[in-house]
């Protein structure tokens, strides 16, 4: 059977840093207590000249340097994000022009809140395994946005991170996904509105626990796995509880999720939460590991993800781009008023 999968991967996570405790004190909170409940330490924060655009270059930047790919052999770029910089002009023409590939080129921006990354991974899947296009480039990427205040702006982060899509040196393959879709509108934000609003424990179930687990059940079942036979499993994280909460619920264990449970350090990332993950595991994964990641976007669905870990790994050059935990380590911390100019916070029209 042809092997398609993962060829090289990267992400960008922004240097910058709040600590949740920092954000409380503002709105007269107790931080150490809301850092605890949401199981979140500090997000990043990007800096005034950071948005999806540059993450996303930055992030398909370091997949490039861990593999000797020509990015004109490239055939398609789909940027999935929430918060892509122009309401009309697409980002990844932006990616594409930044990174030398071909105007013979696929493109188009996904917007599917927090799963978009991983809508776009299946898509380049398809068009691999079709025979379209030789390598595809998935990106997930985010400077998310929440109102000042609200339960969301302790989570709400930015990075992003890509995965470039083939048949040729994979080094995950790809052996089955699926995706569990309903009209849940748990979190929404209207045209022309700057912050989303979300449907408080409703995000939770049956929107976040009730699409999680019934996209991954149905990916155990269709490829005849159980959770012990996965080495990691990465679910999206919108805070510290909810993705050890549905692992345990579906039967995997904490040592299967905290390698790639990133959020108690950078926050939410929305479209990179779960893509960012991935990319943590990919750090550090062998031959043979086997990785199962699930999904998830509010409005709502979750991508489930079956791959195993090739001998390939073991000859790609990752040492040549930062690894997650190197990116997560090299920060600088801001206060909130530094936090509210870099983000924009309290502009209006």
């Amino acid at each position: 059977m042809e092997e398609i999968g993962i060829v090289s991967y990267g992400a960008h996570i922004p240097r910058f840093r709040i600590k949740a405790e920092v954000i409380a004190a503002v709105w007269g909170k107790d931080g150490a207590a809301i850092s605890r409940g949401l199981g979140i330490i500090e997000k990043s924060v990007p800096s005034i000249d950071q948005d999806t655009a540059t993450i996303s270059v930055e992030a398909i930047r370091a997949a490039l340097k861990r593999c000797t790919l020509n990015p004109v052999e490239i055939g398609a770029i789909y940027v999935g994000s929430e918060s892509h910089p122009y309401a009309v002009k697409p980002t990844g023409t932006i990616v594409g022009e930044a990174i030398g590939a071909t105007p013979d080129l696929m493109v188009a921006d996904y917007e599917f809140a927090c799963k978009a990354g991983t809508a776009a991974i299946q898509t380049c899947f398809g068009f691999v395994k079709a025979g379209m296009i030789e390598y595809g480039v998935a990106i997930g990427a985010d400077t998310s946005q929440a109102a000042p205040g609200d339960a969301l702006e302790y989570s709400a982060s930015a990075g992003g991170a890509a995965f470039i899509i083939g048949r040729h040196k994979v080094i995950a393959t790809i052996n089955h996904t699926l995706s569990y879709t309903t009209d849940t509108p748990d979190f929404w934000r209207r045209a022309e509105m700057k912050y989303p609003s979300h449907g408080g424990r409703f995000t939770g179930e049956p929107a976040y626990y009730k699409h999680i687990t019934n996209c991954a059940t149905k990916l155990m079942e269709k490829v005849g796995s159980k959770p012990q036979d996965y080495t990691y499993a990465i679910f999206h994280q919108p805070n510290g509880k909810f993705p050890v909460n549905v692992a345990k619920k579906l039967g995997f264990s904490f040592d299967q999720v905290k390698q790639g449970l990133m959020v108690p350090y950078i926050g939410n990332t929305y479209s990179g939460a779960s893509m960012i993950g991935l990319a943590s595991v990919l750090d550090v994964a062998k031959p043979g590991d086997r990785i199962f990641m699930t999904s998830y976007g509010s409005g709502a669905g979750s991508d489930g993800f079956d791959m195993t870990v090739t001998d390939q790994i073991t000859k790609l050059s990752r040492e040549n781009a930062p690894t997650i935990a190197q990116l997560v380590a090299d920060k600088e911390y801001v206060d909130y008023g530094q936090y509210t100019k870099m983000t924009n916070l309290l502009f209006w029209e």
